[in-house]
């Protein structure tokens, strides 16, 4: 298997430096051997800094207008990325509003996809996964770039595109910082491709970590809950919340169907905050027949079976002069 070039190479030669020997841009036949794919030299992406890859992403997006970088593909023979960047769009309603602007409109914009590492007659889709399923569902084909990257510089790519989107929510920037890591990724990479710092890689981990990903994609992507929340749940989690019947919860049909994603984690961040302890009472004193009679910490309570309660209520009417007498002698007394 033939050594895939860095993320970086695949942006073009940037360099600037046009008297260097060895040239990597393609001669003309080359470019009718390989249509669409977008070519140039080898440059490691560690040793670039956040500033240079968007500015390299951007010439990529540039070059994306030539039609010779562009090819068409079936839509049903493309599979979505190994990473997952985003979790469900429950917004149907936007949904279906985009799938209709692409069908008045058509594809304004290519998707990035590279060959598939398995199977050599499909590729997969680097970013533009929207675009891909409403063009599916449509039966259109999709316009694409072609790229070379391995699973390394295709997460990483993906997360360079992430940091421009402001609709990605706080768990789904999370769970693609989860991804990149467990693809093998260094820290100072992830933090570059997410545009984030120490604490916040720390704050996605933990959540991550305590609330794990069958509950999160469970809940949904959950636009409006932010960073506070998400850790809100994780600490409930972490001191004791039933995962299994928050799992359950969310499991049900009818859970999963009537509610938003937001609403869901409303659901359950009620269900996983620790209840307020129940106030203790005072064991019931039998009163025989006539009922029970209960001591709270500034109240009494009398219960009466229904057939002494008319007559005990009256008794006690006529008596209360009597007791209170009794009970104010008694304490002088005392």
């Amino acid at each position: 298997m033939s050594k895939r070039k860095s993320i970086v190479s695949s942006f073009g030669d940037l360099t600037g430096d046009s008297a260097k020997p060895k040239s990597t841009e393609p001669t003309p036949e080359e470019k009718q051997k390989t249509p669409g794919r977008v070519a140039a030299g080898i440059i490691g992406t560690t040793q670039r800094t956040l500033s240079q890859l968007r500015e390299e992403r951007d010439q990529l997006l540039a070059d994306a207008q030539s039609a010779d970088k562009i090819i068409k593909l079936d839509a049903d023979r493309i599979d979505p990325s190994p990473f997952q960047d985003r979790l469900p769009d429950g917004d149907a309603a936007a949904f279906a509003q985009f799938k209709q602007s692409l069908s008045d409109e058509g594809q304004q914009v290519p998707i990035t996809v590279r060959p598939h590492p398995e199977h050599a007659d499909r590729h997969q889709i680097v970013y533009g996964h929207r675009r891909w399923r409403a063009l599916k569902e449509l039966g259109l084909p999709v316009k694409a770039i072609l790229v070379d990257y391995s699973d390394r510089d295709l997460v990483v790519a993906q997360g360079i595109e992430n940091a421009n989107r402001q609709d990605l929510s706080w768990i789904e920037r999370a769970l693609f910082a989860d991804e990149m890591h467990r693809a093998g990724l260094k820290p100072k990479d992830i933090k570059a491709a997410l545009s984030v710092d120490d604490a916040q890689l720390s704050k996605f981990r933990y959540v991550i970590k305590q609330v794990g990903t069958p509950l999160i994609q469970l809940i949904g992507r959950a636009p409006s809950i932010g960073r506070p929340r998400w850790i809100e749940l994780a600490d409930c989690l972490k001191n004791g919340a039933d995962e299994t019947q928050l799992l359950e919860t969310l499991s049900s049909d009818k859970v999963q169907k009537n509610l938003s994603p937001d609403d869901r984690f409303g659901l359950i961040i009620k269900l996983a905050r620790p209840g307020k302890p129940s106030k203790s009472r005072a064991p019931s004193l039998s009163l025989g027949e006539v009922g029970t009679m209960q001591r709270g910490k500034n109240e009494l309570r009398i219960k009466l079976k229904k057939q002494h309660q008319v007559e005990f209520a009256e008794f006690l009417e006529r008596e209360m002069d009597a007791l209170l007498e009794k009970y104010n002698q008694l304490r002088k007394e005392q």
